[in-house]
C-alpha cells in the first residue's frame, strides 16, 4: 500500500464452511498457511518473493473457485490436485531447501559407483581431492573447491522434461566467496566467478513425479528396483503423518577465526567432526554428507588456500538414535594442512559441543560461536572428561560446566536444525510433563501450552493428554478451567491439515489409553460455563474455539462417563441425565439468539455429537433432544445468508446421519426438518442443498421404512412439501440456462433432483392421499391452480435439453406420463372435428395451411427441424429436408435474400455435429436440396430467379462442404490422444469459418480450440502462433469486450495485453525466443506511451532474459518431412494432398514415419519418392508417402554474414521457412563405372508451402512445387561449397571455444581428407576438367573456374583446419591426428599439379606453419584405423555429404 490508499474495513464474521470437499479442504489450509508466509514477506521487504507469491495465491483461489461450482470432471481433478502439487513444490523451492545430494564422481566424470542410479538434486557443488597446490610435495589427499553447477527446478515443475540437461560448471575468482557461489550464480554476479577451464559439466537427467512416495513407488516400479535414493526435506513436511519416525540433527560447518600462529602467512585449516558419546567413544557411521552415500564415522572439510577466516557451509545430517543422544557430544579438530612438511596435518586446536542439556532438553536451534581451545600436536583428545568441562561456546551454556571464558580471539560458528519426533527442545513441553516434579509450575506451564509449536505437541500426544488429565484429577477445582482450555487447544489443533492425520491418534487415545473416569463432571460443567456466555462480546473468539472442539469434547464425556459406570456399577445416572439436559437447554437458549458466528460454529459440528449420545442414551431420547435443539433456531429467512446456509447443511448432516436412518427417530425428526426446508425453497436460497437433503429424504423412506410409518411421513411430506416443491420446478425450469458447461450441468442436476423427489413422491402417494389432497382445496379456482401447476411442470420436462443423455429410465417415466395426458387431451369432445360446424372447421384448416404465416417460424423453427433431420431414418429426412427449399423460398420473397435462415443453419449445424449428431449419408442427402433449385423450363423464368437460384446453390454447396469438415472434426476429436489429424482438421475448420464463411465468432472459438490442443501436446510454438490469430483481431484501444469464453469482461486494450503475455510465454517454452522479443518490444510501446514505467520496466527485463536465453541455451534443429495422403479412405482435409510436417526434437525419418503409420495404422507406406498417379489418388485405400526435405531459409543474409554467433544463426534455418528441397541424384545417359560423376545428374524439386513453418500447425499443404535439374558440374560446385562451408563453421567453432568436442571437426576433416586421397578429387578433374569436357561444353568455362577454385580453397580450409586442431587435440587422439596429417600431404603429392597454386593465392585465413611429411610418421596409429573411410559410389558420396 502507498500512502493516500483508500483502505476498506469489512465488518468480521468468522462463519464456518462445513461439508467440504477434501481438495477446497486442502486448498483453504494451504492458502492459509500462505497468506502468514506473504505478511512475513512484505514485513521483511522481499518483493520478489512477494509478488510471486502473490499470482501463485490468486491462481489457486481461482481453481477454488472451480472447485466450489462443483461437478469438476474426475480428470480435470486431478488436475487441480496436480496443480495444486506443483505450486506446493514450488514454493518448497522457493523458501527452502532439501537435504543434500552427495555423488562422488571418478577423473572422467563417472560415477564411482555406477550400479547406483542417483536421480535427485537441484544444487550441484563439485569439489576435487588433490594433494594442494604443489602435486608433487606430498601425497596426502585434501578437499578442495572446484566448481559448482546450479539448476533451476521451476520450468521442471511447470512441463514433464525427460531430456538430458548439460550444466555448466563455475569456479570462483576468489576463494574466499566459495561458500555464497551458488547464490551468485543465481544472481548473475558475473564478477564473482567465471566458467572452469576445463569445459567440465554435470549431464542430469530430470523428472517431475506427482504423489507422495508410496504412490510413486506403485507407480513408478521400475524406479526403485536399483536402490533409488531418497533424499528429504530439510526438516519436517508440511503434513506430519502418526508414526513417522525421525531424529536427525542437521549441522552446518559455517566459518571459523584463526590466528596466524607465529607464522608469516594464514594457514591452511581443515576441520575434522567427530560424534563422541559420554563415555568417550566415538559413535561409527553417524556423519551423513548426502543422501546418495553411506554415512561416515568422520567429516573432513574442504582446505582453502592460505585463509585464517575460512568459510565452509557444510550441511551434514547427524541420524543419532535417540537412547546414543543424551550424554554426547560433537568435537571439531582443527589442523594446518601443510604442502612443504611431507604434507603433514599439525593439529594446533579443537572445539566441542553438547547435543542435550540434563534436565533432557536439546541443542537449541540457531548458530553458535564456540570456542577454539589451544592444544598441542601430540594432545590426547580421547579422554573427553578432561575437556568437557571446560566452557565449550560464547553464547550459551548448558548448566554443565561454570568455568569462566577465557578471552580468545578465536572462534568457531557452527548452526544446528533438529528434526526429532521424540526429543525436544522445548522447555515448557519438558516442565509441563514433569508436572509432579515442579507442583508450583503446574498454572504457567498450562498457560504457556498454547504457545508451544504444534509439532511438538502432537509428538508427545498421548503423554500431554495424560498429563491434563492427571492435573484435572489432582485439583479440579484449580485447575479444571486451565485443563479444558488446553484440551480444546490441542483438539482444535488437530483441525489443522498439517496434524489432521493425528486425529485417529487421539481416537485410540479415548478408546484405548484414556482414563479420567471423573472428568466428565468437570468438562460439562465448563462447557456449560462457555455456553452461558456467548452473548458476552470479550470472549467471543475463544467461545468460537470451544464450540469448535465440541465434538471430541463429548467423546471424552461419554467416555469418562461410561468408565464411570462401569467402575461404580451405573452410580449417579440421573445426575447424568439431568447435567446433559442443563448444558441442552443451555444450546437451545443460545441458538434461539441467532449469534451468527457463535451459532454456525456450534451446528458444524453438531450432527458429529449425536453418535456419541446415542452411546448413552435411547434413539427416542436422543431425537428429542435434537428435535428441541434444531427446532430453537429462528425463522427468519432474511438474516446473514452465510448462516442459513449452515443451517441448511446442519440439517443435511442430520438427515444423513445414523440417528435418523432409525424410523423411530426420524418420526421426530422430519417435521422440523420438513420446516427447515420449506422456508428456504419458499426463498428459493441454496437449492443444491435442499435436493440433496430431498433426495436422502426419500431414498431412507424407500428403503428402511415399514409400510405404516411410510404412509404416516407421505403424509407430513405431501401436507409440508408439495406445493412449494411444484413451485421450486416451475421456478428454476423457467430461468434461463447458464452459458458454461459446468453451470448447466448444475443446473441439469437440481432440476433433475426435484424432479425425481417429486415423481418420488407420487408414485409413494395412496389414492387416501390424492383424496386427502384434493379435498384440501376449498375453492375450484385453488383446484384449477394447482392442475396447471403440475400440467406445465410436465410440459417443461419433455424438453430434450432438460436432462443429461445418461437419464434414460427418467425421461421413459416423463414421457409415459405425457402420452397418457396427450391421449386425453385429444380425446376430447371439444377437439373432435368431425362435429365442428363447416365455418369452424374451415377456420381450424386454415392454422394447418399456414401459407405465407410460415414466414413467422423463420428462423425459429429452423435449428428444430434441423435437428429432425440429423436423425438416422431415411423416410424422416427424405421428408424434412425438402421444408429446407420452402424456408428459404419464402425468406427470399420477404426479404430478398435469406440470410437468417444462413446464419441460423450454420451456427445450429456445428453445435448439433459436436454434440455427435449427423453422418456421410445426412451430408450427401442435404446435397441433394441442389436440384430443387432447377433447372428452369423457359429463359425468362431463368433470368427472373438466375440471382436466387445461384446464390441458393452457393448455400447448399457451402453447408455441405462445411459438414464434410465438421464430420472429419467429430471423428477426429473421437481419439485419445492428441495427434496430428486432431490438429490438422482443426486448422482445415478454423480457416473454412474464416475464408468461406467469415463468421468471426466460431473462428475464434475454434482458435481457442486449436490453442488447448497444442497445449496438450506440448506444442508450445504452435501455440503461440494459434492465439496470434486472435491477437491480430484486436487492437489496442479501449472499446469494451463483453465476457467470452474464459475471458471477463474488459477493455480490447486489456484482453490484447493478456493475449501479448500469454503468447510471450508459450514462445519461450517454446524456445522461440526471437518472436517472444518482436512481441516485448510491441507491448514496451504500449506501456512507454501510457508512462506506465513498473510494466515497461519489467516487459524490458524480460526481453532481455529472451536475448540471454538465445545465447545461452541449446536448441535443436528440427528435421523437416514431406507427406503425402492419397487415397479416398482418408478424411476431407489430407485427401490427395501432400503437406510438409515439422518434425519432434531429435526424431528422425523412420521414427517420424513410424509415428505416422501409428496415427494411420491401415495406411500402406509408399517405397518409393515419384509423384502416384490417378488409380493411387482414386483408390479405396490409404497411401503415405513420406520422405525428409531440406529447409531453404529466406534470411541468407544473416546466415551467410561473418561473426555472427551459431545460436543465433540456427533460428533463421529453421523458421519462417516458405519453401523446401528436395533432391533426387539419377544417371542421365550412358553411366560411366569408372567414374560416376560424369553422369550424376540431381532433380531438384522445390515445394511452396500455404503457410510457412512453424505456425498455427506442425504441417502445412503444398501450394506449389517447382522441378529443375541440375548438371554433374553444378553438382559438383554445390557439394564443394557445402563442405567448405561446414569446414569453416566448425573451425571456427573450435577457435572461439564454442565446440565443446572437437569430435565433429576431427570427423569432418578426415571425411573430406580421405575421400580425396581415395580418388575424390581426381574424380572431378577427370570429369570436368579434361580438354574434352572443356570443348564440348564451352558455356561450363566459368563454372569450371569455380569449381577449380573451391577445390583450392578447400585445401585452404583443410591445412588451417588442421593447424587449429593440433592446438586442441587431446592426447589420446593424438595418433589419428598424425595421420590425418600424412594423409593431408598425400593428397597434396597426388594432385600437385593444382595445388601449386595454393601458397601463390591470398588466404582468407591467417598464416599457419607449414608441415614437414619427412618430420610425420606415415603410419597410421591402430587406435583409429576403424573409422578410415573406403572408397563410396556416386549416390553414398552424394548422400554422405550433401
Amino acid at each position: 500500500m502507498e500512502i493516500g490508499d483508500t483502505v476498506q474495513i469489512l465488518e468480521k464474521c468468522d462463519v464456518l464452511c462445513i461439508d467440504e470437499d477434501s481438495v477446497i479442504t486442502e486448498m483453504t489450509s494451504t492458502l492459509r498457511d500462505w497468506g502468514a508466509m506473504w505478511k512475513q514477506l512484505y514485513v521483511r521487504n522481499e518483493g520478489d518473493l512477494f509478488h510471486r507469491l502473490w499470482h501463485i495465491m490468486n491462481e489457486i483461489l481461482d481453481l477454488r473457485r472451480q472447485v466450489l461450482v462443483g461437478h469438476l470432471t474426475h480428470d480435470r481433478m486431478k488436475d487441480v490436485k496436480r496443480h495444486i502439487t506443483c505450486c506446493s513444490t514450488y514454493l518448497s523451492y522457493l523458501f527452502s531447501y532439501s537435504e543434500r545430494f552427495f555423488l562422488r564422481l571418478n577423473r572422467n566424470g563417472l560415477p564411482k559407483c555406477p550400479e547406483k542410479p542417483e536421480r535427485h538434486c537441484s544444487l550441484f557443488v563439485v569439489r576435487r581431492m588433490g594433494a594442494g597446490e604443489k602435486k608433487n610435495a606430498c601425497n596426502v589427499q585434501y578437499r578442495r573447491p572446484f566448481g559448482c553447477a546450479v539448476l533451476s527446478i521451476a520450468d521442471l515443475l511447470a512441463g514433464d522434461s525427460k531430456d538430458d540437461l548439460v550444466l555448466k560448471v563455475y569456479m570462483c575468482n576468489t576463494e574466499s566467496d566459495w561458500y555464497q557461489i551458488h547464490e551468485n550464480i543465481i544472481k548473475k554476479l558475473n564478477a564473482r566467478y567465471n566458467l572452469t577451464g576445463s569445459n567440465a559439466g554435470l549431464a542430469v537427467s530430470l523428472q517431475l513425479l506427482h504423489g507422495d512416495i508410496e504412490q510413486i513407488r506403485r507407480e513408478y516400479t521400475s524406479r526403485f528396483t536399483h536402490g533409488v535414493s531418497i533424499t528429504r526435506k530439510l526438516g519436517f513436511s508440511n503434513i506430519i503423518m502418526p508414526g513417522e519416525m525421525r531424529n536427525d540433527l542437521y549441522i552446518t560447518v559455517e566459518r571459523g577465526e584463526f590466528e596466524k600462529g607465529g607464522k608469516s602467512v594464514a594457514r591452511n585449516v581443515e576441520v575434522t567432526m567427530h560424534v563422541v558419546d559420554s563415555s568417550g567413544q566415538i559413535l561409527k557411521d553417524f556423519i551423513s554428507f548426502g543422501s546418495g552415500e553411506p554415512p561416515a564415522s568422520e567429516y573432513h572439510s574442504f582446505v582453502l588456500y592460505h585463509n585464517n577466516c575460512p568459510r565452509w557451509a557444510e550441511l551434514l545430517k547427524l541420524p543419532i538414535p535417540v537412547d546414543k543422544f543424551r550424554g554426547a557430544h560433537i568435537r571439531c579438530e582443527f589442523r594446518h594442512c601443510s604442502t612443504k612438511e611431507k604434507g603433514e596435518k599439525k593439529l594446533f586446536g579443537f572445539s566441542f559441543m553438547p547435543l542435550m542439556q540434563e534436565n533432557g532438553r536439546t541443542l537449541p536451534d540457531g548458530t553458535h560461536e564456540l570456542i577454539v581451545h589451544k592444544c598441542e600436536e601430540n594432545a590426547n583428545l580421547q579422554d573427553s572428561g578432561r575437556y568437557l568441562k571446560l566452557p565449550f561456546s560464547k553464547g550459551i551454556s548448558l548448566g554443565n560446566n561454570s568455568q569462566a571464558v577465557k578471552a580468545t580471539k578465536e572462534s568457531f560458528w557452527i548452526t544446528s536444525f533438529l528434526c526429532s519426533t521424540k526429543l525436544t527442545q522445548n522447555g515448557d513441553m519438558l516442565d509441563l510433563l514433569k508436572w509432579r516434579t515442579h507442583p508450583d509450575k503446574i498454572a504457567g506451564c498450562l498457560s504457556k501450552l498454547k504457545e508451544i509449536d504444534g509439532s511438538e505437541i502432537v509428538k508427545f500426544l498421548q503423554d500431554t493428554l495424560d498429563t491434563l488429565f492427571g492435573i484435572l484429577d489432582e485439583n479440579s477445582q484449580k485447575y479444571g478451567s486451565k485443563v479444558f482450555d488446553c484440551l480444546v487447544h490441542i483438539i482444535n489443533l488437530l483441525q489443522d491439515s498439517k496434524f489432521h492425520h493425528f486425529k485417529p491418534v487421539m481416537d485410540t487415545y479415548i478408546e484405548s489409553h484414556f482414563a479420567g473416569a471423573l472428568a466428565y463432571r468437570d468438562l460439562i460443567k465448563v462447557l456449560k460455563w462457555h455456553i452461558d456466555r456467548v452473548t458476552e462480546v470479550e470472549l467471543h473468539d475463544h467461545i468460537q474455539e470451544v464450540l469448535k472442539a465440541q465434538e471430541y469434547i463429548f467423546k471424552y464425556i461419554v467416555q469418562s462417563r461410561r468408565l464411570f459406570s462401569i467402575a461404580t456399577g451405573g452410580q449417579n445416572e440421573e445426575e447424568f441425565r439431568c447435567c446433559i439436559q442443563e448444558l441442552l437447554m443451555s444450546v437451545r437458549f443460545f441458538l434461539s439468539q441467532e449469534s451468527k458466528g457463535t451459532t454456525a460454529v456450534f451446528l458444524s459440528s453438531f450432527p458429529s455429537v449425536y453418535s456419541e449420545l446415542l452411546k448413552l442414551f435411547d434413539v427416542r431420547e436422543v431425537a428429542n433432544l435434537v428435535h428441541d435443539a434444531l427446532g430453537s433456531l429462528p425463522t427468519v429467512m432474511h438474516g446473514d445468508e452465510s448462516l442459513q446456509a449452515v443451517k441448511l447443511q446442519s440439517i443435511g448432516k442430520t438427515v444423513e446421519s445414523h440417528l435418523y436412518t432409525n424410523p423411530d427417530s426420524r418420526c421426530i425428526l422430519l417435521p422440523v426438518v420438513l420446516h427447515h426446508l420449506h422456508m428456504h425453497l419458499q426463498e428459493q436460497k441454496d437449492l443444491i442443498m435442499c435436493a440433496r437433503i430431498l433426495s436422502n429424504i426419500f431414498c431412507l423412506i424407500k428403503k428402511n421404512s415399514s409400510e405404516k410409518s411410510v404412509l404416516e411421513e407421505i403424509d407430513v411430506i405431501v401436507n409440508s412439501l408439495l406445493d412449494i416443491l411444484l413451485r421450486t420446478i416451475l421456478e428454476i425450469t423457467s430461468r434461463p440456462q447458464p452459458s458454461g458447461s459446468a453451470m448447466r450441468l448444475q443446473f441439469q442436476d437440481v432440476t433433475g433432483e426435484f424432479v425425481s423427489c417429486l415423481l418420488s413422491l407420487l408414485r409413494q402417494m395412496t389414492d387416501r392421499h390424492y383424496q386427502q389432497l384434493l379435498d384440501s382445496f376449498n375453492t375450484k379456482e385453488d383446484l384449477r391452480d394447482f392442475l396447471l401447476q403440475i400440467f406445465t411442470v410436465f410440459r417443461i420436462l419433455i424438453r430434450p435439453e432438460m436432462f443429461p443423455k445418461d437419464w434414460t429410465v427418467m425421461r421413459l417415466v416423463i414421457w409415459d406420463s405425457y402420452f397418457f395426458l396427450a391421449v386425453i387431451f385429444i380425446n376430447q369432445l371439444c377437439l373432435q372435428l368431425e362435429m365442428f360446424t363447416p365455418s369452424k372447421k374451415k377456420k381450424f384448416m386454415f392454422i394447418c395451411i399456414l401459407g405465407e404465416h410460415k414466414l413467422h417460424f423463420i428462423p425459429a423453427l429452423i435449428g428444430p427441424f434441423l435437428e429432425v433431420t440429423l436423425i438416422p431414418q431415411p423416410d424422416l429426412r427424405n421428408v424434412m429436408i425438402p421444408i429446407f427449399h420452402d424456408m428459404m423460398d419464402w425468406e427470399q420473397r420477404r426479404s430478398g435474400n435469406f440470410k437468417q435462415v444462413e446464419a441460423k443453419l450454420i451456427d445450429k449445424l456445428d453445435s448439433l455435429m459436436s454434440e455427435g449428431k449427423g453422418d456421410e449419408t445426412y451430408r450427401e442427402l442435404f446435397n441433394s436440396i441442389i436440384p430443387l433449385f432447377g433447372p428452369y423450363p423457359s429463359l425468362l423464368k431463368k433470368i427472373e430467379r438466375e440471382t436466387w437460384r445461384e446464390s441458393g446453390v452457393s448455400l447448399i454447396a457451402t453447408v455441405t462442404r462445411l459438414m464434410e469438415r465438421l464430420l472429419d472434426y467429430r471423428d477426429c476429436m473421437k481419439m485419445g490422444e492428441v495427434d496430428g489429424k486432431k490438429i490438422g482438421c482443426t486448422v482445415s475448420l478454423l480457416n473454412f469459418y474464416k475464408t468461406e464463411l467469415n463468421k468471426e465468432e466460431m473462428y475464434i472459438r475454434y482458435i481457442h480450440k486449436l490453442y488447448d490442443l497444442h497445449l496438450k501436446a506440448q506444442n508450445f510454438t504452435e501455440a503461440a502462433y494459434t492465439l496470434l490469430l486472435y491477437d491480430e483481431l484486436l487492437e489496442w484501444s479501449d472499446r469494451p469486450l463483453r465476457e467470452f469464453l474464459n475471458y471477463p469482461m474488459q477493455t480490447e486494450w486489456q484482453r490484447k495485453e493478456c493475449l501479448h503475455l500469454t503468447i510471450i510465454q508459450n514462445f519461450d517454452r517454446g524456445k522461440c525466443w526471437e518472436n517472444g522479443i518482436i512481441l516485448c518490444r510491441k507491448i514496451a510501446e504500449q506501456y512507454e506511451s501510457y508512462y506506465d514505467y513498473r510494466n515497461l520496466s519489467k516487459m524490458r527485463m524480460m526481453e532481455a532474459s529472451l536475448y540471454d536465453k538465445i545465447m545461452d541455451q541449446q536448441r535443436l534443429e528440427p528435421e523437416f518431412f514431406r507427406v503425402g495422403f492419397y487415397g479416398k479412405k482418408f478424411p476431407f482435409f489430407l485427401r490427395n494432398k501432400e503437406f510438409v510436417c515439422r518434425g519432434h526434437d531429435y526424431e528422425r525419418l523412420e521414427a517420424f514415419q513410424q509415428r505416422m503409420l501409428n496415427e494411420f495404422p491401415h495406411a500402406i507406406a509408399m517405397q518409393h519418392a515419384n509423384q502416384p498417379d490417378e488409380t493411387i489418388f482414386q483408390a479405396e485405400a490409404q497411401y503415405l508417402q513420406i520422405y525428409a526435405v531440406t529447409p531453404i531459409p529466406e534470411n541468407q543474409e544473416v546466415l551467410q554474414r561473418d561473426g555472427i554467433p551459431d545460436n543465433i544463426k540456427s533460428f533463421y534455418k529453421v523458421n519462417h521457412i516458405w519453401r523446401f528441397r528436395y533432391d533426387r541424384p539419377f544417371h542421365k545417359g550412358t553411366k560411366d563405372k569408372e567414374n560416376e560423376f560424369k553422369s550424376l545428374w540431381v532433380e531438384r524439386t522445390t515445394l511452396i508451402l500455404v503457410q510457412s513453418l512453424p505456425g498455427i500447425s506442425r504441417w502445412f499443404e503444398v501450394e506449389k512445387r517447382e522441378v529443375v535439374e541440375m548438371s554433374p558440374l553444378e553438382n559438383a560446385i554445390e557439394v564443394l561449397e557445402n563442405k567448405n562451408q561446414q569446414l569453416r563453421t566448425l573451425i571456427s567453432q573450435c577457435q572461439t571455444r564454442q565446440m565443446q568436442n572437437i569430435n565433429p571437426l576431427t570427423m569432418c576433416l578426415n571425411g573430406v581428407i580421405d575421400a580425396a586421397v581415395n580418388g575424390g578429387v581426381a574424380r572431378y578433374q577427370e570429369a570436368f576438367f579434361v580438354k574434352e569436357y572443356v570443348l564440348n561444353h564451352p558455356e561450363d568455362g566459368e563454372k569450371i573456374t569455380r569449381l577449380r577454385e573451391l577445390m583450392l580453397e578447400q585445401a585452404q580450409i583443410l591445412e588451417f583446419g588442421l593447424a587449429v586442431h593440433e592446438k586442441v587435440v587431446p592426447q589420446d587422439m593424438r595418433p589419428l591426428h598424425k595421420k590425418l596429417v600424412d594423409q593431408f600431404f598425400v593428397m597434396k603429392s597426388i594432385n600437385d599439379f593444382i595445388f601449386h597454386y595454393s601458397y601463390n593465392s591470398p588466404l582468407s585465413y591467417p598464416a599457419v606453419n607449414r608441415y614437414s611429411s619427412s618430420s610425420l610418421s606415415s603410419q597410421a596409429s591402430a587406435e583409429v584405423s576403424n573409422i578410415t573411410g573406403q572408397s563410396e559410389s556416386s549416390d553414398e558420396v552424394f548422400n554422405m555429404q550433401v
